[in-house]
């Protein structure tokens, strides 16, 4: 597999923004590259498509089976592109069990990995720093380092030292800079659709990478990678119809493109449509998914959509399979309250209120067995990441029994009121052992 896993210590270290450097630095070279994310992140991979000019795809070890990310890689870099990976968290970070660190997909997909450190507080400590990673598990290959946020040439001359003390090369160095941060909210970073100036940031992040980098190696420990078998065609989440109508702006912008390829694989239609431009789902559409996003911050306008509002009760009317995670799931439900106490009323369609003025954070992988087999048969892997409560709950069938990435039992989660189901778990994959 050639590829690169661009990884760090800990989180706030510089990841993103050096992954869009250097995307966007190889773009400029003709390098054919295919990004991708580790984990369940939903946001970045915004940001790394902007920066490649191609579709990001998620790789998630711990919620997707192996076979699912093997297939996935090898259709991503088809045409023999490059693979890289943005980490989550630290390298070495998994779920409440251990397990799906970025260091087990990097072994899995035979990565090179990318150490990026933020060298801002630090000079010769690098040295046992980066050696402790590197030397921490033997299937994980630390190839070279970048520091970021180097205060000066003194400053560089001493990491650079410590570093060779321990025959660690460097890639590349990147001085401090305040213009290379990316605005945040409550779930990560404001999306890279509500980013007014986001091209000139990548552009601003390419060149600060570029400016000290060793590009001819960086790609050759890239092609340094493991081969593994694979194959493309393996079992996946089935599609909910097959035309599917997909809701797609700012406020339903958390979808995965990996579950939508699988949709496609499996023969399914996708079509897109935005509630908050008061759109409807294609005429021809005989399913409607709602994914998550930031319902909480459009609840207003959202309650004003009356084209889209009229579409999806005449959906419910006609027998269309409707189904809404985490945002989508409070969009259906009868109201929204705001962080100000607001209540919007939503969609009505399933009997839940949900407010964002009573805010607690949930957070966590999910084992997920569906109770109501009308819509889905098998267990599967979820994330769970909202700030929203439920508030009233009234009668419907229970969609799923949910536990914990201990195993610890959640009780049941969602709702299915005839064809329209929801809840607050955003689907990954099939369930399987490496789950």
């Amino acid at each position: 597999m050639s590829g690169l896993l661009i990884a760090a210590p800990s989180s706030g270290a510089g990841k993103t923004t050096v992954t869009l450097g250097l995307l966007r630095a190889l773009r400029r070279r003709g390098i054919a590259i295919a990004p991708g994310k580790a984990g369940p992140d939903y946001i970045d991979p915004a940001f790394h498509a902007a920066a490649s000019g191609t579709l990001c795809l998620n790789f998630d070890p711990w919620a997707m089976r192996t076979e699912l990310i093997s297939a996935n890689a090898t259709l991503h870099r088809s045409g023999d592109r490059i693979l890289v990976v943005e980490a989550m968290m630290g390298l070495f970070d998994g779920a409440a069990d251990g397990k799906g660190t970025a260091a087990d997909l990097a072994a899995q997909l035979g990565l090179s990995v990318v150490l990026v450190v933020d060298a801002s507080r630090m000079s010769q400590s690098v040295a046992p720093l980066v050696a402790g990673f590197a030397g921490f598990r033997a299937d994980v290959r630390v190839a070279g380092v970048i520091l970021n946020k180097v205060g000066s040439e003194r400053h560089e001359a001493m990491l650079r030292q410590a570093l060779e003390a321990i025959r660690m090369p460097v890639i590349a160095v990147i001085g401090s800079d305040k213009a290379l941060a990316l605005p945040d909210r409550h779930l990560g970073l404001v999306q890279a659709g509500e980013h007014a100036s986001l091209e000139g940031f990548i552009e601003h992040a390419a060149d600060a990478v570029s400016e000290e980098c060793n590009f001819e190696f960086l790609l050759r420990i890239a092609r340094q990678g493991l081969n593994r078998p694979s194959a493309a065609n393996i079992d996946r989440l089935p599609p909910l119809g097959s035309r599917i109508a997909v809701a797609r702006d700012i406020a339903f912008a958390f979808s995965y493109e990996h579950m939508l390829l699988g949709w496609r694989r499996r023969g399914a239609a996708i079509s897109f449509f935005s509630p908050l431009a008061d759109e409807v789902p294609a005429a021809d559409a005989d399913a409607i998914y709602l994914p998550g996003g930031y319902p909480e911050l459009h609840a207003g306008k959202l309650s004003q959509a009356r084209n889209f509002r009229a579409a999806l009760l005449d959906a419910v009317a006609r027998g269309i399979r409707i189904y809404g995670e985490c945002g989508g799931y409070m969009v259906l439900g009868e109201g929204l309250i705001d962080a100000e106490g607001k209540r919007h009323e939503m969609l009505g369609l399933l009997p839940v209120v949900t407010s964002y003025a009573a805010r607690k954070r949930h957070l966590g992988y999910r084992h997920v067995m569906p109770l109501d087999h009308a819509i889905f048969q098998r267990a599967m892997t979820a994330h769970e990441f909202h700030y929203s409560t439920l508030i009233s709950e009234g009668e419907g069938e229970r969609l799923f029994q949910v536990r914990d990435a201990l195993g610890t039992d959640l009780g049941p989660a969602g709702l299915r009121r005839g064809q329209v189901a929801g809840s607050y778990m955003h689907l990954i994959d099939l369930a399987g052992i490496s789950a």
